[in-house]
């Protein structure tokens, strides 16, 4: 772990305002609000929290400005984020503690084309580098990675345990890609010819922009021809199925267990939750927002969220979804208006 910090270097590594606590108290860990102790930093991020909050035995609490927090016995420190900058707090004292060593393990395989500077790069043991694959300057590839032929990875990635980063696919600088992931799987293309489902070669690739972030288990298939692209910034859960000839702009988020279909495009901001889909050869405008398990089965417009399957604006949506709840006592009085209606037609 990371050594410790003081209350007014917290002050400072986070940009807040110490409203609470001595300058020069000492911390040395970091944990959750209901788990703390008084060697540790927690954070508020959300009002929902604020019971943990009060009851918390945290040493110091990244707390929100613009509140009055009473008499809490916690050293307090405000900020205008405080889970973003909880994030440094992380950093200091766990991701720090993850030193950059460069160097070959003996167990890992390289092919003698491939081309990166063994004292600016970390190949642990059992990665595979194949013939002319390139990675960057301060780069990490993690135990049982595969980089295939002709692959180009740029500086400072990190490729997770058992990813698989297919031939001549492009990963831009700062990427992530959690264990395994498949960069370049080969798309699901079949023609249906004399009974039976014949491949369709997929001789493109998948490109992937700086800062993207791709989860564990995510699989993004290379195109049919040209490319897949997944634009700077955008971050990908885990479980996630992207396929050929998707194109996803900047700084979008897809959330777990969500699938976009062959020749999808999304547009900038575009945020997809959980158990989402999207059909192929639609677009989804920028800011557009998914929310969990929707179904996008034609192009909608930005800057809209929406809801159900198939996808309508959220509030139409809640209003159909109303009227369904609302069926079985509409059901029993139009039972009841019959039984009534007979009466008087039979007496």
């Amino acid at each position: 772990m990371a050594t410790s910090l003081s209350l007014s270097e917290l002050a400072d590594r986070i940009d807040g305002t110490i409203i609470r606590g001595e300058a020069g108290s000492l911390f040395s860990g970091m944990a959750a609000l209901d788990t703390a102790s008084l060697e540790d930093i927690s954070f508020l991020g959300n009002e929902r929290y604020l019971p943990q909050f009060l009851a918390t035995k945290a040493g110091a609490v990244i707390v929100p400005t613009g509140h009055d927090f009473g008499n809490h016995p916690s050293a307090l420190i405000a900020v205008a984020n405080p889970s973003l900058a909880f994030a440094a707090v992380v950093r200091h004292f766990a991701n720090e503690s993850e030193k950059f060593i460069p160097g070959t393990h003996p167990l890992a395989s390289i092919s003698p084309t491939a081309q990166f500077d063994a004292e600016k790069v970390c190949i642990q043991a059992g990665a595979v580098v194949m013939d002319g694959a390139s990675i960057g300057d301060g780069t990490v590839i993690y135990p049982n990675a595969v980089i295939q032929s002709g692959a180009v990875i740029g500086n400072d990635c990190r490729i997770g345990a058992n990813v698989t980063i297919r031939e001549r696919c492009i990963l831009g600088d700062r990427v992530i890609i959690q264990p395994g992931a498949v960069i370049g799987s080969d798309g699901y293309g079949y023609e249906f010819v004399n009974g039976k489902h014949i491949k369709i070669d997929q001789v493109g690739i998948v490109e992937i922009g700086d800062d993207v972030e791709i989860g564990a288990n995510t699989t993004v298939d290379r195109a049919r021809f040209g490319k897949t692209l997944i634009g700077e910034g955008t971050k990908i859960d885990n479980l996630v199925q992207i396929g050929h000839n998707v194109i996803i702009g900047k700084h979008c988020l897809i959330i777990a267990q969500t699938g976009i279909a062959g020749s999808a495009k999304l547009e900038d901001y575009v945020t997809v939750a959980a158990q989402a889909g999207v059909a192929g050869h639609v677009t989804i405008g920028s800011k557009a927002i998914l929310a969990g398990r929707t179904g996008a089965t034609t192009s909608l417009e930005g800057g809209i969220t929406y809801a159900g399957m198939p996808a309508l604006p959220m509030t139409e949506d809640n209003k159909l979804k109303a009227h369904v709840r609302r069926l079985p006592k509409l059901l029993a009085r139009l039972k009841a208006l019959e039984v009534s209606t007979k009466k008087i037609t039979n007496p």
